[in-house]
């Protein structure tokens, strides 16, 4: 990421008239040209007699030029990047809560479906139990009629066996009164 330095070679040539060729296809535009020709300090050297920037001052500076250019190029290239990469994360983000709503939500369903089938198996026993629950109390009506009315019938028939009893002691504490008067 511009760290380490370019291992591509570029050569330069002055023509005639101050023009700068570049060989092997790289381009300077006249601006760049005419910020290389002028002195890179305030107070500046001057210029040689004859107007002419010599080649390794020329050459320091296209290098200079070229570096800030890379730099700026891969400054860019790395914002572009960054961009790029908050744009995947968010949309990974994004993707990422999106599975984890419908995975919440299916965990929420089924949730309320087993809720559901509990809730419905409880309200089934529930009615279970209250049928059962009438059929003893049923059961338990006839038995305490049927033994209520066994009851009845002994009472019934103690009262006649002590009428009986109670006759034939009378009749037998008669005969022994009469018998030994």
């Amino acid at each position: 990421m511009g760290g380490g330095g370019s291992t591509r070679r570029v050569t330069f040539e002055a023509d005639d008239n101050d023009n700068i060729t570049v060989v092997k296809g790289v381009r300077l535009s006249d601006s760049l040209i005419d910020r290389m020709k002028e002195p890179s300090s305030p107070a500046g050297r001057q210029p040689r007699s004859s107007g002419a920037v010599s080649n390794e001052e020329l050459k320091k500076r296209i290098a200079e030029e070229l570096a800030l250019e890379r730099a700026r190029r891969d400054s860019e290239a790395q914002k572009r990047r960054l961009k790029q990469e908050q744009t995947f994360v968010r949309d990974e983000f994004g993707k990422l809560l999106e599975r984890e709503r419908i995975s919440s939500n299916e965990h929420l369903t089924r949730a309320i479906l087993r809720e559901r089938a509990a809730t419905e198996e409880e309200r089934q026993k529930a009615q279970r139990f209250a049928r059962q629950l009438e059929e003893k109390d049923r059961e338990l009506r006839k038995h305490d009629a049927y033994y209520k009315e066994q009851l009845a019938r002994l009472e019934e028939r103690s009262a006649q066996y002590y009428k009986v009893t109670t006759e034939q002691y009378q009749k037998a504490a008669d005969e022994v009164s009469s018998r030994f008067k």
